[in-house]
């Protein structure tokens, strides 16, 4: 990591609401780090696609993985452009009037030119970095994939080549002459929370849960 923010491009400057704007490296890390959604999206020779998957950030790339027989997501092998969002939806901004309703979010938009990874180490290495962005700790104990199922992955990266956050936070903007109204107005929080961890049947009753599962993040989406 070279340069503390992006610099804003074309098609990563904020035009609308621009004060909520970030071009903050950290800022944008930080969010993509909290996620574990993202929407890729690319242009195939049938039009555009946008595709939800799972990722990663590594450094200044983000990783991506699916069936090596996905006949989409081979035209990420080919080399293309990608633009790959990810929101973190916060709560609802409930106004006094309907143009007002807003959502409270941190948002990132990010662009960069897909290559695959071919090397079977470095795919391997792609794919616990992958696990451990899902669910810290739990590369430590689950196997490893084996050559046939590297074989049947596509492990793609896209470096962060431009990249921009938006975040909304605080209660609702309201016209001066609507605070007369008399409704409530405010801001209903939204959290992604874990539930109870449920084993599957071949799981010993007694085998206690991991921590790394018992006491996983929340707020995480």
């Amino acid at each position: 990591m070279t340069e503390t923010a992006f610099s804003p491009t074309e098609r990563s400057t904020i035009h609308r609401l621009p004060s909520r704007g970030s071009y903050n490296r950290k800022e944008v890390y930080d969010i993509l780090d909290q996620g574990i959604l993202a929407h890729v999206g690319f242009t195939t020779a049938r039009g555009p696609v946008v595709i939800p998957m799972g990722y990663a950030r590594r450094g200044d790339t983000i990783l991506l993985h699916g069936s090596a027989k996905s006949r989409l997501l081979n035209e990420l092998t080919k080399g293309t452009d990608v633009c790959i969002t990810l929101t973190l939806l916060d709560g609802l901004v409930l106004a006094r009037s309907t143009f007002h309703h807003s959502m409270n979010y941190r948002s990132v938009v990010v662009f960069g030119h897909s290559s695959v990874i071919e090397d079977p180490r470095e795919k391997n290495a792609a794919l616990e970095h992958l696990v451990e962005h899902l669910v810290p700790g739990r590369g430590a104990e689950a196997r490893g994939a084996s050559e046939a199922e590297l074989a049947a992955t596509l492990v793609v990266e896209v470096p962060i080549a431009e990249a921009s956050a938006k975040v909304r936070t605080g209660p609702p903007v309201d016209e001066t002459k609507d605070l007369e109204i008399d409704i409530w107005a405010g801001v209903l929080p939204l959290r992604f929370e874990t539930g109870e961890p449920i084993p599957d049947e071949h799981t010993p009753k007694d085998k206690p849960v991991p921590s790394y599962v018992r006491d996983y993040p929340q707020g995480r989406a």
